[in-house]
């Protein structure tokens, strides 16, 4: 989120400055590839860019390429297939194994719905939404529409074909639904249309409940990550902006008034840090009524939330199974950490596991690839 963050940023100061500029996009992958579809860089015409499409090995070309496509005022669309050792262009013996397609689209700053203006449109409304990015593999050198429609709970943009247009708005629900991207071929007479139907999720809003000085280090690699960070103590003396990273959102506040101050979705993951039992027992007690919630970790030893359980049993408000599915108490992956910055690590690598639906495991005793299989290749539907 960060990238795309920093892309939108950036645009903005080229337009600034009277530039123009080309977003590039991985639209797909067959095979392994660093980045994975959605992956994106910007590139101005003095050749600056932001954002990455790769892990450094395609960027030189895909430069030139952008550049050309400037030149042209036209979108193109590249293949680098990174398993051919004998290309020259990509270099030789990366060891990726993928085919990847990047799309290239010059930005046109009076056109309200370009693409950078729906990627703006998805940071700004912190809501789940899907967009449709037109190429066709068929014709490498024809028309590709690109970015064309942002899906949410309202439509940007719109598809000229109708009956594609309806059956990308059904498949785009079940892609909202599924929470995974798809990739379709949109098959008309004898046009084909390959539609990448990209799934956007909001930044994870992590709210550290606690701010001493181990916290700093945890909002700050928060920070790096691009997610949106909120800090919630009582205590004046600590809660203060100056002591935090400058995205941190800092909340002084009674424990059960805390969240009033606070959006909540399924992407907010709370952290009980604050060394002080009655305040994470009382922001606890509160966080159980909100049944989005997907992560609540807390600090300290098996025995103090042992306590904190015979308390709320006390108070008739015992988690149920549901409930206590989403505790992680004590907070973090076991790697060893001692420092705070190694604590932080912990703790925000059980969190991106929890909410990507996986176990924190070593990927060398993983027997199938890096990425998953699923959804990634073109399913053709017939209009």
């Amino acid at each position: 989120m960060r990238e795309i963050k920093a892309i939108i940023d950036s645009y903005d100061q080229v337009v600034k400055a009277g530039k123009k500029a080309v977003l590039a996009t991985v639209v797909h992958v067959e095979g392994s590839s660093y980045r994975r579809p959605s992956a994106r860089m910007l590139v101005d015409e003095n050749g600056i860019t932001t954002g990455a499409i790769s892990g450094g090995c395609l960027e030189g070309d895909a430069l030139r390429k952008a550049l050309y496509a400037l030149v042209q005022d036209k979108n193109t669309l590249v293949s680098y297939d990174t398993s051919d050792e004998e290309d020259a262009i990509v270099g030789a013996q990366l060891g990726c194994s993928g085919v990847i397609q990047v799309l290239f689209e010059p930005i046109e700053e009076n056109n309200p719905i370009n693409p950078i203006n729906l990627l703006r449109s998805a940071v700004e409304n912190r809501k789940a939404c899907v967009l449709i990015s037109l190429f066709s593999l068929q014709n490498k050198k024809g028309d590709h529409p690109g970015t064309s429609m942002l899906i949410g709970d309202d439509t940007i943009g719109s598809i000229p074909n109708g009956k594609m247009s309806d059956r990308i708005l059904a498949d785009a629900r079940d892609v909202k639904n599924a929470r995974t991207s798809l990739f379709r071929e949109y098959v008309d007479g004898d046009a084909k249309q390959n539609v990448f139907i990209e799934y956007y999720a909001p930044p994870v809003s992590l709210v550290i409940v606690g701010a001493g000085n181990d916290v700093q280090g945890l909002a700050q690699i928060a920070e790096t990550l691009g997610w949106n960070i909120y800090v919630v103590d009582g205590r004046p003396t600590h809660a203060k902006k100056e002591r935090f990273v400058s995205s941190c959102q800092v909340i002084v506040s009674k424990p059960e008034e805390a969240l009033q101050h606070i959006p909540i979705d399924d992407q907010t993951a709370f952290v009980l840090l604050t060394h002080n039992y009655n305040y994470d027992l009382a922001v606890l007690k509160c966080l159980l009524d909100h049944e989005q919630i997907p992560y609540i970790g807390i600090l300290g030893p098996k025995k103090k939330f042992n306590r904190m359980l015979g308390d709320l049993k006390d108070l008739g408000n015992l988690p149920d199974a549901k409930q206590m599915s989403k505790i992680y108490a004590p907070v973090g992956l076991e790697i060893g950490a001692e420092t705070p910055e190694e604590i932080a690590i912990s703790i925000l690598s059980e969190i991106k596991a929890v909410l990507s639906g996986l176990e924190g495991h070593s990927l060398r005793d993983k027997n199938e690839p890096i990425h998953s299989k699923d959804n990634t290749q073109f399913d053709t539907v017939h209009l």
